[in-house]
């Protein structure tokens, strides 16, 4: 045997081997222990458990090495991800990623080639989606845009009131019947490059896109072109989905319609406002032509309406936003007329010499409405729309609204709103006749309301003889003050915040007020009671004047408590009560129960606790209907649910607040039962004939100019209101008249005719209801004195003010008013002027212009001053409250 012939390993356990034995040992791989039993030393310092396995030679000692190597340097037990030197090289894949070729990160990096051939890819397919998306979408057609449906509004059961929108008050013109100056002057405004650029403007749709995203205002395309597409789109929904469609739909329209075509599509198709869709429409309905007799003033003006009809026609559209008034849309709307005229010439389209003719603003004719909205429809059918458009979170506009397809459930009872009209209409022909009475008789009003206290729902409104000739909602605000009706909130305040301590600062907590019991207090109820501040100083203007508050009728109690207060609609104890409270309380307390705080003056005028405020029927309906559901607050709403296409785009949410707890509403509640309830209450002409529980309260205002009755029973809360107003919006000094004599009356109360006809609407609305009777009050507050009021004997410094009234300047200004024609109460036409206030308002400005633009205030005064001191109210306020405060009921 040859001596290189390989020997046998010692056997298992021994020691020592030899040099090959440690020759072998050191070709083993690096991290590996020789097998222990053959008691070879190794380098590791490290036990291992798994046996190594034993070698026949020098040959499987390098093989073993080299299988171990691919591990690392380390000697892992395995290969690591990377390129193995001692494994198969990995297979290379048509997309090589992970790369196979790269260790770490490098293999998670994708090549150049792997980006470039994705981007090559992915544009390949956008241009092949595009080219698809392009080839399905049709151009626009006008006959079909033409077709719009109707808007249903339904009763509250269901069943259908009337059905209007979008069949009506649509022409079809070519373009040739579209005078050069209408298509030159939206080119001005809107797209100066018509004539020029590709139909779709990608700024434009970016811009649109972006504000989508951001969950704002959604808008539409800004060129002409993307105009026409989007008005011509029968589907209005406001998503990603039709934006994208209708980007292809302009592109092919700007590529194969030519521009007359277009600008033929856009201005038939566009929606100028007063339901007129296209521009002949739009010529009749502003103008009364056809639109080829258009001149260019007329054109810019139509041109104008394009910006929005809501807030550019000079009729106005307050009902969907109070900022739109007939005011304010007539500046909005001269100016941008005036603005496009300009344009228009910039851009060579109108000679300077024929600009110069348009100076005067074309007025448009005033609004004709649809037959079918005559009556009590019109109205319902306006305070839906405003509601819906003010209320649904899908941003669906006045615009979209009258493109049609809509199904409006609205709140209102059909029964009841009959029976609303009746009563107003009977007692209307029964009392009031212009024609024998032209003097007294003429412009009467009525409006009114009724609200379902569980749920806030309008289920009835009074809003004029017919929408069709009386324009304005009488149920919405009108400016008409409240008087009398405002006290319940006063006593609210007392009850919840309390009076401050006189000897504490103006702010205070409620631990250092004292709560008010409606049965123990007892306040001054004398005429011509002088006001003080809360800490006994007495009330004066910045002019250092001071107010003398009188009753009804010139009455006077030493002390009254608070709930005869009401019962009798005594003014001198309510306003030191709201004095001695504090007007802010006062104002947050009205506000909490559901008026609005743009309806109430500013300032701290004591005639503010008496009724210069001038809130809507609908929300003196429903901020009584807070006393009657136990304090809880609910908003006024008057559509259930709203469907396009038979799809819910609108549920009304009910959102119900506790605004006062339930001892102060109930016991609000008492006191105003009292009033009609009560022998002796100015409310008893409203009381029912099926003896069923009624709360509420009569008011007149300064001037006898306006008379309310608001009550309720559990089930429902209903408010009328009567005033004389000029129906004719064009008389731009109309102001509310006197309603001494009218009717054959000598003077209106809140307790005749709007008493009367709450009572007759009542009777039927509730017949069949059941007879549910009010929570029993819990005693509430503690008694306090008020109006001066002792328990004890006068100091020195109390009697010298109290003797100040009868100063000389002060028996001056009584011996002023005191004249023959004034003194005498036979003659009411005269018991009311600058310096002595009447009724409850106190305000012996007027009551506020329509839309309540001039209440609240001060003027007039005890002194020998010849002309009345400015206003105390704040801008939004104006011209109330006499020196004198007016007598109320």
């Amino acid at each position: 045997m040859s001596e290189h012939r390989r020997k046998q390993p010692p056997p298992q356990g021994g020691q020592g081997g030899g040099r090959a034995a440690a020759r072998r040992a050191a070709q083993r791989p690096a991290g590996r222990r020789a097998d222990p039993t053959r008691g070879v030393p190794t380098a590791s310092h490290t036990e291992s458990s798994d046996p190594e396995p034993s070698y026949g030679g020098r040959a499987e000692a390098r093989k073993a090495a080299q299988r171990g190597r691919g591990g690392g340097r380390r000697g892992g037990a395995g290969p690591a991800p990377g390129r193995a030197r001692g494994g198969p090289p990995r297979k290379k894949r048509i997309i090589d990623y992970p790369r196979h070729d790269k260790d770490g990160w490098q293999r998670w990096t994708p090549s150049w080639k792997l980006v470039t051939g994705l981007f090559i890819g992915f544009l390949g397919s956008l241009l092949a989606a595009a080219t698809i998306a392009y080839s399905l979408v049709e151009e626009p057609k006008m006959s079909l845009a033409a077709q719009a449906q109707n808007n249903v509004y339904l009763w509250d059961d269901g069943s259908q009131m009337v059905a209007t929108g979008g069949e009506t008050n649509r022409q079809i013109v070519g373009i040739e019947q579209i005078p050069a100056a209408m298509q030159n002057a939206v080119i001005s405004a809107e797209n100066k490059t018509f004539r020029e650029d590709s139909g779709v403007d990608p700024m434009g749709i970016g811009r649109a896109v972006f504000n989508m995203a951001r969950g704002g205002q959604t808008q539409g395309g800004s060129t002409i072109t993307q105009q026409f597409v989007k008005n011509a789109m029968l589907n209005q929904e406001q998503t990603y989905t039709r934006k994208v469609k209708e980007l292809f739909i302009s592109i092919k329209v700007g590529a194969d319609m030519e521009k007359p075509e277009i600008m033929e599509g856009y201005l038939n198709t566009s929606y100028y406002g007063r339901g007129a869709y296209g521009i002949q429409a739009a010529a009749r309905t502003y103008y009364g032509k056809d639109s080829k007799e258009l001149n260019p003033s007329e054109c810019a003006f139509l041109a104008t309406l394009l910006k929005g009809a809501t807030y550019y026609d000079p009729n106005g559209a307050e009902s969907i936003d109070s900022n739109a008034t007939a005011e304010n849309n007539t500046k909005r709307a001269q100016k941008r007329w005036s603005w496009i005229l300009d344009e228009m010439v910039k851009d060579g389209h109108l000679p300077e010499a024929e600009r110069e003719k348009y100076k005067e603003f074309p007025m448009p004719d005033k609004p004709k409405k649809d037959a079918q909205l005559g009556g009590q429809i019109g109205y319902l059918v306006d305070l839906a729309k405003a509601y819906f458009i003010n209320n649904n979170d899908r941003n669906i506009t006045a615009d979209d609204l009258a493109k049609g397809g809509y199904e409006i459930k609205t709140t209102f009872n059909e029964k009841r709103v009959n029976a609303l009209n009746k009563a107003v209409t009977d007692v209307y022909k029964k009392n009031i006749d212009p024609k024998e009475r032209p003097k007294t008789d003429t412009h009467v009003q009525f409006g009114g309301a009724s609200v379902e206290p569980e749920t806030g729902k309008i289920v009835a409104i009074y809003g004029g003889a017919d929408a069709t000739k009386h324009f304005t909602n009488n149920a919405d605000q009108t400016g008409a003050q409240v008087g009398s009706t405002f006290k319940p909130y006063v006593l609210a305040a007392a009850m919840r915040d309390g009076v401050r301590d006189p000897k504490l600062g103006p702010d205070q907590s409620l631990d250092e007020r004292t709560p008010v019991s409606p049965d123990k207090s007892r306040y001054n109820g004398k005429n011509k009671l002088k006001i003080k501040e809360y800490n006994g100083d007495v009330w004066t203007n910045e002019e250092g004047k001071e107010w003398l508050q009188r009753n009804d009728g010139d009455e006077s109690w030493d002390e009254i408590d608070l709930r005869k207060a009401m019962k009798v609609s005594a003014n001198s104890p309510f306003v030191q009560l709201g004095m001695d409270v504090g007007i802010p309380q006062v104002r947050q307390a009205a506000v909490d129960a559901g008026l609005l705080e743009d309806s109430l003056p500013g300032g701290d005028n004591p005639s503010f606790s008496i009724g210069i405020s001038d809130p809507s029927a609908i929300r003196m309906a429903a901020s009584y209907a807070t006393f009657a559901d136990n304090g809880t607050q609910r908003e006024p709403y008057s559509v259930e649910e709203v469907k396009e296409r038979g799809v819910t785009v609108f549920k009304h949410e009910g959102k119900a607040e506790n605004k006062f707890d339930a001892d102060i509403a109930h016991n609000v509640t008492d006191v105003l039962k009292s009033v009609v309830m009560e022998k002796g209450g100015t409310g008893t002409s409203a009381q029912l004939p099926d003896g069923r529980e009624v709360a509420g309260k009569t008011g007149t205002t300064d001037g006898n100019k306006s008379a309310w009755f608001v009550g309720y029973t559990p089930q429902l809360s209903t408010a009328i209101d009567m005033y004389r107003l000029d129906d004719n919006a064009e008389n731009k000094n109309r102001e509310f008249l006197k309603m001494f004599g009218t009717g054959g009356q000598d003077k209106i109360h809140g307790a005749s005719f709007p008493a009367d006809i709450w009572a007759d609407y009542m009777t039927v609305a509730m017949k069949g209801k059941d007879l549910l009777k009010f929570p029993e009050p819990e005693p509430i507050g503690e008694a306090v004195l008020g109006g001066g009021l002792k328990s004890e004997e006068p100091s020195p410094s109390e009697s010298a003010t109290e003797s100040e009234s009868a100063d000389p300047s002060e028996s001056a200004s009584e011996s002023e008013s005191a004249d023959p024609s004034e003194s005498a109460t036979t003659d009411p036409t005269e018991s009311c002027d600058q310096w002595n206030g009447c009724e409850d308002g106190g305000a012996n400005g007027d009551p506020g212009g329509p839309g309540g633009q001039n209440s609240g205030g001060v003027i007039g005064g005890p002194g020998t001053s010849s002309s009345p001191p400015p206003e105390t109210g704040d801008s939004e306020g104006g011209n109330g409250g006499g020196w004198i405060g007016g007598p109320g009921g």
